[in-house]
């Protein structure tokens, strides 16, 4: 499992939710990349982010099998987690 954060320093959201994935990373077993929605833009574009950050873009064998978008909790990231399987 590959978990795609896609953030920006200026989204309040993004920040709000850097110590749930922060805590949720430490406590899962996945692949966690972190992406600037603005300085890795040619990395961010495959994923079709939208105007809404932050983005968490699940992907097993590199196909996406879930999203959350926006402000999340970690227990919507637990759940989705649990959901698409590890």
């Amino acid at each position: 499992m590959k978990i795609v954060k896609i953030s920006a320093i200026w989204c309040g959201a993004c920040l709000k939710t850097n110590k749930i994935w922060n805590q949720f990373k430490s406590s899962y077993s996945f692949e966690g990349i972190e992406l600037d929605y603005d300085m890795d833009e040619e990395e961010v574009l495959p994923y079709q982010p939208g105007n809404v950050l932050p983005v968490f873009v699940f992907l097993k064998n590199n196909q996406e099998v879930g999203r959350l978008v926006g402000e999340v909790s970690y227990q919507d990231l637990e759940q989705k987690y649990l959901e698409v399987g590890e």
